[in-house]
């Protein structure tokens, strides 16, 4: 057991367990299948932040405030992002709340679930579904072509997930743990039974291939959990002070580049969590006894991970009506997201 049941027993729980169409500009790779980038030279570690001055300026109002009204007991927020696009009806932003409703003993999540809205169209959007919703401030020339169909590493993408680490890095200085989930992923279970209490920084991959080297694995930054210590907020202020010896890299990029030196320099526990668990359509599992959540990755265009994500909800929907007999049977398996491969050239 981890994280699960109801809020007033989620702290032991936790300590018991051994864890944005082709539109938003987060198209979360193809999404972040291969960054594809061409990495600058190395360089040395310097103990000032190296961010940006508006990155400096960012004060991110209301946020102290805020973050008491939406933590679980234990002090922990999960955070996801959306623009206008991902928040329309029927969109991402639709298909993730349904998730919690119809998973097993999840919907109480929902209320510590803090949408981060990138542009006035996706707050106002989130306003109207959800209770916690934060309007994430950038730059004019950033915000005019958030709502826009937007490509994976634009310069307005890079703005913003640097940003982001910023708002994070925020919420870790104020004593709070997060989570972080991409909206194009949808939650069976409680993801948190899976993720070590002892790491500072849990993190999916893409595909899972060694659990005895965690760092051998390439780390998707759809989803990640930080717990609040000195030494997480430590990488992330390691983590954006890297982006300037790797120009143009995306934050998941750069994070893959520094990994092994966040271990070795900043003593920090890192893992990777296993696609059995943290399933995705780049390694698809089958296994729905076992599997958390489901992402989108992998997958091009905003149509595409909509249609494919409500497949793969219908089949959870149809699943948890069978017996405990027909479950253990195992004949029961998911569709195969045939438009989000197609999109990348896979036969299916």
């Amino acid at each position: 057991m981890g994280f699960g049941g109801k809020d007033s027993s989620h702290l032991v729980s936790f300590l018991i367990g051994a864890a944005l169409p082709t539109a938003f500009l987060i198209i979360l790779a193809s999404d972040r299948i291969g960054d594809g980038l061409s990495w600058g030279s190395s360089g040395t570690w310097q103990e000032s932040d190296n961010t940006t001055t508006h990155d400096q300026e960012v004060g991110f109002a209301g946020l102290a405030e805020l973050l008491p009204r939406v933590a679980m007991e234990d002090r922990t927020v999960i955070l996801t992002l959306v623009n206008e696009a991902w928040a329309q009806p029927g969109s991402l932003l639709d298909i993730y709340r349904e998730s919690f409703k119809n998973g097993e003993d999840i919907e109480h999540f929902l209320n510590h679930v803090l949408v981060i809205a990138v542009d006035a169209g996706g707050f106002s959007r989130c306003k109207a579904v959800h209770p916690h919703c934060y309007l994430l401030e950038v730059n004019k020339s950033t915000a005019a072509n958030l709502s826009s169909a937007n490509r994976f590493m634009t310069k307005e993408f890079l703005e913003l997930v640097w940003l982001k680490l910023s708002f994070q890095q925020r919420i870790l200085e104020l004593g709070y743990s997060f989570l972080f989930t991409d909206a194009d992923m949808i939650w069976l279970r409680n993801p948190f039974r899976h993720i070590s209490v002892y790491a500072d920084m849990s993190l999916s991959t893409d595909y899972f291939r060694d659990t005895f080297a965690p760092l051998s694995n390439t780390l998707n930054t759809g989803l990640y959990y930080m717990r609040s210590t000195n030494r997480s907020i430590e990488v992330l202020r390691y983590w954006r002070a890297a982006r300037a010896r790797f120009p143009g890299g995306s934050e998941q990029g750069v994070f893959n580049e520094i990994k092994h030196e966040v271990v070795t320099k900043l003593q920090a526990r890192i893992e990777a969590v296993e696609t059995v668990y943290f399933s995705g359509f780049c390694e698809y599992h089958g296994e729905l006894n076992r599997v958390c959540t489901m992402h989108a990755n992998c997958c091009i265009g905003l149509a595409n991970k909509v249609l494919d994500l409500r497949d793969a909800a219908a089949d959870w929907r149809n699943y948890t009506r069978l017996t405990p007999e027909e479950r253990k049977k195992g004949s029961f398996k998911w569709t195969p997201p045939a438009r989000c491969w197609k999109t990348i050239g896979w036969n299916v």
